[in-house]
């Protein structure tokens, strides 16, 4: 079975402070990142959201991989490995090089009420970013 991992960015502003939630599920256990990553778009918040939780995953040696994001521009970038908006592409280029450390990799769009404990983790990271 998958491992399954959630992700989500917040800004604070667009741009804003900002920060990534990851709430992953493997093998029966749950972790939780909430993650500040300084000043940015909401948009950029969700790719570096499930930039960050690849490479979590890619650390622990995760082979099966099935990332939820509630962001349809993540996704869609992701799955046809491009995007229209050439802002983004530095991140897909970025998500097409870790796709390659996983042998099964799903990338899927939830609803945002699906995707609540990465929200709320999200959100805390802006909170912690701006204590810094």
């Amino acid at each position: 079975m998958p491992t399954e991992i959630y992700v989500d960015g917040a800004s604070a502003g667009n741009p804003g402070p900002s920060g990534i939630g990851i709430f992953i599920k493997h093998e029966g256990k749950a972790e939780s990142f909430s993650i500040p990553i300084g000043v940015h778009t909401n948009q950029e918040a969700e790719f570096l959201a499930l930039i960050e939780g690849m490479k979590l995953c890619a650390t622990r040696g995760y082979q099966s991989v099935s990332f939820r994001t509630d962001s349809d521009i993540v996704e869609r970038a992701t799955e046809l490995e491009m995007v229209k908006n050439i802002t983004f592409q530095p991140f897909v280029e970025e998500i097409i090089r870790l796709k390659a450390a996983f042998p099964l990799f799903f990338i899927k769009w939830i609803p945002g009420k699906q995707n609540q404990k990465a929200d709320l983790l999200a959100k805390e990271a802006i909170r912690l970013n701006e204590k810094n």
